[in-house]
């Protein structure tokens, strides 16, 4: 058993503004063979910024050099496992990369006329049917921006859809193992929310979700694979009693990545749903993005759907509809972010069916190999199958005062990014991990075997593991100085 990381130089950097001199410059261009002309000849002059004052002035090694020093002091998806579980960082295929950057794409003004962009509107429009043949709906928005956001547009529509029959409702079921941002869309959207109880195998409580159903819901709000993992097994059951009220079924389809091919939310009474097509389909993930959450929907719900959406004429060619009486309105500048939207067509078109079919049962077994081998030394709170992530809890560690977050801090020691901690609520001390299916055998076992380290040391040399990270660039952080007083903006001295 060893780890991956080991002692090796690593350069201290100061920010930007603390470098260069005056005068220090890239490099100098030949002198002029037209007239020197005077900028402030050119535009006028209320147009011009003053100087910015403390700009730093650095040659071109200069600033090569301190970028690089910075960006080996980060850890990410193309350096080793992240296995944040319940946020899927899969590693993204250079190829999708390209075909993002081909130069017909990247130089459409996005305010270009319909008729000159016919391309790219057969993109969008082509990833709008694999994307409705993929979760079985019939109606597809790529506007959304991030999940949440298409969240927010879900309910929206949602909201429009009951309206439009006359009364809007009042609240939103969301049960306690579905994502946190569910409420918060819900409370955006003008609804109030109640929570829904889990049962003892982890899924939703039936008995509790029958009281809670009247005519007063709007919609439920679940997630499936809910965040522990688990199918809603019930799932059309749970339809069935919603829609029997006149409710609606939004399904946070953020971990479509576990049903790939294998089942559709479309053919199991889901009304609405959104899709992180970083998570399932290798876009950039968060900061690394610009993100996109489509939503796709049930008939019942396509005059509601932001505009324009793309239309097709007689002759074949693509328009933008904004013709749309019904619509929820416009909530993403021009049609979302297109860049994401390559890159996943890209992907789904390089897989074909069958492997995205297998890329799910990939992910499922990749997750349960690390359920299985982790489960003698970290407590299972919900022993039910689960598919592409696995949550255990901290409550062994805990009687030597070994808590998840002194393991996830440990874990940089072996040469990992942590995995999700803290979270779902409803397990205490969870640490959630998704390896996804990009991952190989041997750095699962790498992964695995850091784990069961971990584990022995937090009852063998418990303080030690409660100090840790011990061998990186900084140690341990005062987390909770650094969310509530964060200093954002460096000042030059004067």
């Amino acid at each position: 058993m060893s780890k991956r990381v080991s002692t090796h130089f690593s350069l201290n950097e100061r920010i930007v503004f603390e470098e260069g001199s005056p005068g220090r410059r890239a490099f100098d261009l030949p002198a002029l063979d037209v007239p020197h002309r005077d900028i402030k000849e050119l535009i006028e002059p209320e147009l011009l910024r003053a100087e910015i004052p403390g700009m730093p002035e650095l040659s071109e090694v200069d600033v090569i050099r301190h970028f690089t020093r910075l960006s080996t002091w980060n850890y990410h998806i193309d350096l080793g496992l992240y296995p944040l579980g319940s946020c899927t960082m899969k590693y993204n295929p250079k190829i999708n990369e390209r075909m993002a950057r081909l130069e017909g794409f990247i130089q459409a003004h996005p305010y270009a006329p319909a008729g000159r962009i016919q391309g790219s509107l057969d993109i969008q429009k082509t990833l709008e049917s694999c994307l409705a043949e993929i979760s079985g709906m019939d109606a597809v928005t790529l506007q959304p921006a991030a999940g949440a956001h298409g969240e927010l547009t879900g309910i929206l529509m949602i909201r429009a859809y009951h309206e439009s029959r006359g009364n809007p409702r009042k609240k939103i079921l969301i049960p306690d193992s579905a994502h946190g941002t569910n409420p918060a869309s819900a409370a955006i959207s003008g609804y109030a929310v109640e929570s829904v109880p889990s049962n003892a195998q982890g899924t939703v409580d039936l008995a509790a979700l029958r009281k809670a159903v009247n005519e007063d819901v709007a919609a439920i709000m679940i997630t499936n694979p809910n965040t522990l993992g688990i199918f809603e097994a019930e799932i059309g059951e749970i339809a069935l009693l919603l829609h029997s009220h006149g409710a609606l079924v939004y399904m946070d389809g953020a971990n479509l990545n576990a049903m790939m091919g294998i089942t559709r939310p479309g053919d199991f009474g889901i009304d609405v749903l959104h899709i992180n097509l970083h998570k399932t389909f290798t876009t950039p993930h968060g900061g690394g993005g610009p993100g996109a959450g489509p939503v796709v929907v049930k008939k019942i719900l396509e005059p509601f759907l932001p505009y324009p959406v793309i239309g097709g004429k007689t002759d074949g060619t693509l328009f933008f509809d904004y013709d749309r009486p019904q619509s929820i309105g416009k909530i993403k500048a021009y049609n979302g972010q297109f860049g994401m939207h390559v890159r996943a067509l890209c992907y789904i078109l390089a897989n074909g069916p069958e492997g995205l079919k297998e890329v799910s049962e990939v992910a499922v077994l990749n997750a349960n190999y690390i359920r299985a081998k982790l489960k003698a030394a970290f407590a299972l709170p919900y022993d039910s199958p689960t598919l592409h992530e696995v949550v255990f809890s901290d409550r062994r560690q805990a009687h030597h005062d070994v808590h998840v977050w002194d393991m996830a801090k440990r874990l940089m020691d072996y040469g990992f990014h942590p995995p999700t901690v803290s979270f779902p609520l409803i397990v205490s001390g969870a640490i959630m991990i998704e390896p996804t299916e990009t991952e190989s055998k041997q750095e699962l076992d790498a992964f695995i075997d850091a784990m069961l380290a971990i584990a022995k040391e937090a009852e063998e040399q418990p303080e030690f593991v409660k100090a840790a990270p011990h061998t990186t660039r900084i140690g341990r952080i005062d987390e909770a100085g650094a969310a509530r007083r964060p200093v954002l903006r460096w000042k030059p001295e004067e």
